[in-house]
């Protein structure tokens, strides 16, 4: 028999218009009322019959009920109502219009009365909910709802949550290196604090055998995690208005329009000290004490209890944190060791000595850079520069970009593994036939298909023609944001185009190199340091606008799961912040400088401004300042918000109510005045050390400090998330994730990228190359005139020369004149000198070195891809030990059941025999007699 809901029927005006779009479907089309097949193979309409004959139709029970209002009753740690029995499995939170300041009596009565239909559906639903004023806030209303046992196992069997069956008795192989751990044990946790959680065999939970499960106590066989995500569940279906009969419903809906102020789960504790209340576990304060506390800095995670109070979803992405930072270390050794071998030996570095050489690098007049404004210079003002390049350019460079080739593969294969094995531990191996449609998705669904397998008709929200013009429209949504940052980054590149003229202008113009100011201030520096800082401002701007941007897209294309959702926001997100964060890198690499012609024919960039120059030693030193000051500031930045924020709005919450401070506070309205973290939360801190994770690994082969940054970082990242998420946010909804989704392959696709951009970098940024066509083929005969293999004479060698009367275009007259008494300059490129037959064209050094290029990037890319394809080949996704455990707990599990089944059947048979020879003894008696 169908149960009845308990709405509003009003008419539809602006002020519903304010609850937002989803969910308003009319309710003809609603597929709540009408036969959908879902993943768990129930309709909701069938569902809504189980629920009816579990809780009781709602026909014979008033329209309206209310929850109870209780006092409260003076403990502050309680979890439980003022019975004392029932469990506080989530809280709502609303403000009593009746004594609002600003009452407005027509919008406030309509949303008491869609609030009241709402909290009575839950109660006709089978929740139980209890009511308590606001200690400090009279305005406030706390709404308590509690799970009773028959609710929580008829959404168990509909959500196909696995709950224990028994012990897991299955032997953990021990290791031979077990008795030399004693490392390990340090780092780890100590188990007589946090104890390790008991394992079980486990099975999607159903009512029809409800003996085949571990029940001990109907208390605690749901967990506070699990139990929160079940009235979750529900709060997030529950109907609340018609109106033109159409259907509203959701918490989401209700909190977003101002009907809730909130609705969150709670903590068990306060995060400072342990509750004293014997029931409570405590398990906040546990994790404060050993995970968030930086006394615990250097230990590793409890993450099995992590994810027992915040759920798999949390879990995992802590788990692979951690991990990522562990491998890190490995890079950074590594990182560090190349940067102190070029530190050591940039003294050795003999085309620096010759740029600092007066007698060679004082000697040389460099052209000018810009037409005009800017004037001749001496190439030893670049002394500086040059030097540190030395610490950057060198052998060291190329031996860690080959080593990073080969980490980034190790790191992803290796923490599939691991992955492998949290699935099996945390029980999600077959997560995805449980989860459920996003509410959002099953409002939309309205056209009726028949399923290709099950050949019955299903709804889904749009025909194949309409999903194909969604994705169109996504599609080119994204690609015009994409093109809108394109066009931010040639804004920048003209800024640094006009704006060298100005400090060529302006910046000291003696040539004597001993200036402070001309000796670490260059033009090149000024512009490279002030267009790295006016990006980083502009993309913390567009990274707010494209984040709303994206999440629009997102809810437009309207994913079927969660899990659907989040992969297909993840995509969207990255390929904004991709072009956001890693185009001005992309431009320094591998396009300034590459394309300036000659002095006597520039290139000019949209017919008015010369194209940027590199300096003489090349752009890797501009790449590595631009990657500092993005990793840098990126790092400092997110930190002062994760950090900084939350606390500071806390602080003003906490003195807003600092009149009622001395008053004992429920544990509800403590963590009310928490910071709310929000669904998508998560979904930013694996963007933020994701796009990290592409300055490690894109761009090393410029920057080998940018693994030990990012350790230092992430050692931080780690103990900030785990303080921001313990004390400063409110208890977030439990979610379970198999994997870390769609980050896996965008992590994949930055590592086949890496090889490219590394030996790119090399090849093309770095000046190794032509040093080493120098050392081997130019500097000794035929080409050379030393007898040995040396790079004395390499800058003069690399330096081409320019007459200044060669000016090309006569009609806009030389810009070289009135500049000083110079007949010739050099600049950097491998042109024939003026008065040679091929003059000003490209000689024979420049045909090597662009062979040498060529076949470096093609034999760097072949041999990494190759190591890299036979370690993803070599390595199994899943261990061997971990697949043996799994296919060893389906068995028992299988085993288990079926031999519970078969004792069912034996009972009842013998039942069913005795009862018939019974029946048969009772009628032949009187015969006999």
């Amino acid at each position: 028999m169908m149960t009845r809901d308990v709405l509003l029927d009003l008419e539809l005006d602006e002020d519903d218009d304010e609850d937002g779009d989803i969910g308003d479907v009319p309710a003809s089309k609603r597929p709540f009322l009408r036969t959908q097949t879902h993943p768990s193979g129930l309709a909701l309409e069938n569902f809504d019959q189980m629920v009816g004959s579990s809780f009781g139709t709602r026909e014979n029970q008033p329209d309206f009920r209310s929850p109870e209002f209780e006092e409260f009753n003076g403990k502050p740690n309680s979890l439980y109502f003022n019975d004392g029995q029932r469990r506080i499995d989530f809280v709502l939170v609303y403000e009593d219009e009746s004594r609002k300041e600003n009452n407005k009596k027509g919008a406030n009565e309509k949303q008491r009365r869609k609030r009241r239909a709402y909290e009575s559906n839950l109660i006709h639903d089978g929740l139980q909910l209890e009511a308590t004023r606001s200690v400090l806030d009279d305005k406030l209303v706390f709404v308590k709802i509690h799970a009773p046992w028959e609710v929580l196992c008829t959404y168990a069997e509909l959500m196909h949550i696995k709950l224990p069956l028994k012990p897991n008795d299955l032997k953990t192989r021990s290791s031979a290196f077990d008795n030399f751990n004693w490392l390990g044990k340090v780092l780890q946790v100590d188990e007589s604090i946090i104890k390790p959680e008991q394992e079980f065999f486990t099975a999607p939970f159903e009512r029809s055998r409800m003996n085949d499960f571990y029940i001990r106590d109907k208390d605690t066989f749901f967990n506070p995690a699990t139990r929160s995500r079940i009235v979750y569940f529900i709060l997030s279906r529950i109907k609340y208005q018609v109106s033109d009969n159409v259907k509203k419903f959701g918490i989401n809906k209700l909190v977003s329009s101002g009907i809730y102020k909130a609705a969150f789960p709670l903590h068990d504790c306060n995060f400072s000290y342990p509750s004293e209340d014997f029931t409570c576990p405590n398990e906040r304060y546990l994790l404060y004490r050993e995970w968030a506390h930086p006394r615990s800095i250097y230990k590793k995670q409890p993450l099995d209890l992590i994810r027992k109070y915040y759920g798999e979803k949390i879990g995992i992405y802590f788990a692979w944190l951690g991990y990522y930072t562990q491998m890190l270390l490995l890079a950074a050794v590594v990182g560090v060791a190349c940067f102190l071998y070029g530190y050591l030996n940039r003294n050795n570095c003999t085309w620096s000595k010759e740029v600092c050489d007066p007698n060679i690098g004082g000697t040389i007049i460099m052209c000018p850079q810009c037409d005009r404004l800017c004037p001749f210079w001496k190439l030893n003002i670049t002394c500086e520069s040059s030097q540190k390049l030395c610490i950057f350019d060198s052998f060291g460079t190329l031996v860690f970009a080959v080593f990073m080739g080969v980490w980034v593969t190790l790191f992803l294969e290796f923490w599939k593994r691991r992955q492998a094995e949290l699935e099996y531990e945390w029980d999600t191996v077959e997560l995805q036939q449980e989860e459920q449609p996003r509410p959002e998705y099953e409002a939309r669904c309205t056209h009726v298909v028949i399923n290709e397998i099950t050949q019955e008709e299903e709804r889904v929200p749009f025909t194949t023609w309409g999903k194909c013009i969604r994705g169109v429209l996504c599609a080119s949504a994204v690609l015009f944001w994409i093109l809108l940052i394109i066009a931010s980054v040639i804004g920048i590149i003209v800024y640094r185009l006009s704006v060298f003229i100005v400090f060529s202008a302006k910046l000291p113009k003696n040539l004597n190199g001993t200036d402070p100011i001309q000796k670490y201030l260059t033009p090149q520096t000024a512009t490279s340091i002030t267009a790295s800082v006016i990006s980083f401002v502009i993309i913390m701007i567009l990274n707010t606008i494209y984040e709303k941007v994206a999440i629009m897209i997102t809810n437009f294309e309207l994913p079927r799961t969660q899990t659907d959702y989040e992969n297909s926001l993840t995509m969207k997100m990255f390929l904004f912040q991709f072009v956001n964060y890693y185009s001005s890198c992309f431009y320094i690499a591998f396009f300034k400088g590459k394309f300036v012609g000659y002095p006597g024919d520039p290139v000019y960039w949209l017919g008015k401004y010369r194209n940027e120059e590199c300096d003489p030693g090349g752009c890797l030193l501009e790449l590595t300042t631009q990657l500092l000051i993005i990793m840098g500031g990126k790092a400092i930045w997110n930190n002062i918000q994760e950090v900084l924020l939350p606390w500071i709005k806390n602080l003003i919450g906490r003195y807003r109510t600092v009149s009622g401070s001395e008053m004992v506070t429920p544990r509800w309205e403590q963590d009310y005045h928490l910071q709310l973290m929000g669904r998508l939360g998560l979904f930013y801190e694996y963007l933020e050390m994701i796009i990290q994770f592409g300055f490690v690994t894109l761009f090393v082969a410029s920057f080998p400090l940018a693994p030990l940054l990012a350790l230092v970082n992430n050692i931080l990242e780690i103990r900030v998330d785990a303080w921001k998420m313990t004390t400063q946010y409110r208890r977030m909804v439990p979610e379970k994730a198999q994997d870390i989704g769609a980050w896996q392959p965008i992590m994949q696709g930055i590592a086949i990228l890496a090889v490219v951009t590394n030996a790119m970098i090399i090849a093309f940024t770095s000046d190794m190359i032509p040093r080493l066509v120098y050392y081997w083929s130019f500097s000794v005969p035929p080409y050379g005139d030393h007898p040995h293999y040396t790079m004395d004479g390499y800058i003069n060698n690399t330096l081409s020369i320019f007459n200044i009367a060669d000016f090309k275009n006569r009609s806009k007259g030389n810009p070289y004149t009135g500049l000083g008494n110079y007949t010739t300059c050099r600049y950097r490129d491998f042109r024939y000198p003026p008065g040679h037959p091929q003059e000003y064209k490209h000689n024979i050094y420049y045909w090597h070195v662009i062979a040498a290029k060529l076949a470096f990037i093609i034999v760097m890319e072949h041999v990494i891809y190759s190591v890299k394809f036979f370690l993803s080949y070599a390595i199994p996704d899943v261990s061997k030990r971990t697949r043996s455990k799994i296919k060893r707990e389906k068995y028992l599990t299988q085993k288990l059941l079926h031999e519970n089944h078969l004792k069912d059947m034996t009972k009842n048979m013998g039942v069913i025999a005795e009862t018939i020879m019974g029946a048969a003894d009772n009628h032949l008696r009187p015969k006999l007699e």
